[in-house]
């Protein structure tokens, strides 16, 4: 019963967050300069073809009646239709095929990170000073210090095109074929990972690094408990509620690198769908992309918050 309440009061907040931020998405694009009836009916189209199109989309009322609009229609799950994509598709259609392609990506680049970061970041927290800590410790500075998209481009150039093991573009849907979409999707998977495996490296190192000289540790080894016992159980349970917590804040970083790796490695995902109705001053398109976006992000930290009251006795108490 502990746990209902700061889920009530975090799932509140994540609600007005969510209006506050489709708000800031929306008039952010309006704010932007361009007109999608230039960018849909070309530059040499009549004033009559302009004032009809701008009509039809509402585009030539005042934009916090344009604002209202989109809410009411988007609470009630209509996310409209585009308006310069598949002639006129449904937005809910379009994200549909395209969120399991992100999603499956995003998962897979999280685990990466997860895993690698776990291994390293208790390899050098239990080899502090020698080299496997100055081992990983490299390898968290030169991660955090390079951005995915260069990743991007060195993975390809070493394995893609040197190499040859991995495809330098396009991507096999999961739903094709399981293996495949693993084989097709390492390379942008490892691109987006790598600087977050950097920071949850170094994260998961300094939190356990001061556990491990805690006092309930030394207690723990005093009454007996074996070595492995007190380091899962006194030492990696407590170091886990930073490193969860980085986790949490990275999501943001990861659905960024979505929008950019998507580009570069051909995959039909809703960061690329996003990056091609910023082009064509698609509105709809843009806000319900990033709409989505946020929602993820939201969504991850309320569940790191219950992952880590969980974790947290003091929390739950």
């Amino acid at each position: 019963m502990s746990l209902v309440r700061p889920l009530f009061e975090r799932s509140f907040a994540l609600i007005v967050l969510g209006l506050a931020g489709a708000a800031a998405v929306f008039f952010l694009l309006r704010a932007a300069p361009g007109d999608p009836s230039l960018t849909v009916l070309g530059d040499n189209a009549t004033p009559e073809a302009v004032a009809a199109f701008r009509h039809h989309w509402n585009l030539d009322r005042p934009v916090l009646v344009q604002f209202w609009l989109w809410l009411v229609q988007t609470l009630r799950g209509d996310l409209g239709t585009s308006l310069t994509i598949s002639n006129g598709t449904s937005i809910y259609d379009l994200l549909a095929a395209r969120l399991p392609q992100t999603a499956f990506i995003g998962v897979y680049s999280i685990s990466i990170a997860i895993v690698v970061s776990i291994f390293a970041g208790t390899i050098a927290a239990l080899q502090r000073g020698r080299a496997g800590d100055t081992v990983a410790s490299s390898f968290a500075a030169v991660g955090v210090s390079m951005p995915d998209f260069w990743i991007a481009y060195l993975l390809i150039y070493v394995f893609a095109l040197g190499a040859g093991w991995f495809p330098s573009y396009g991507y096999t849907s999961p739903s094709k074929s399981f293996i495949g979409a693993l084989h097709s999707g390492f390379l942008p998977a490892l691109a987006i990972a790598a600087p977050m495996a950097a920071t949850f490296t170094r994260i998961l190192r300094t939190s356990l690094v001061e556990n491990l000289h805690k006092d309930h540790v030394r207690a723990a080894r005093a009454f007996g408990h074996g070595w492995v016992h007190v380091f899962v159980h006194h030492v990696f349970r407590n170091a886990l509620i930073p490193f969860v917590t980085v986790i949490g804040l990275q999501i943001r970083y990861l659905l960024g690198g979505t929008v950019v790796i998507e580009r570069i490695f051909g995959i039909p995902g809703v960061g690329a769908l996003m990056v091609d109705g910023a082009f064509g001053r698609d509105y709809p398109i843009v806000q319900a992309c990033a709409l989505t976006f946020l929602l993820c992000v939201l969504t991850a930290n309320l569940i790191v918050d219950m992952v880590c009251t969980g974790l947290n006795p003091k929390a739950r108490g």
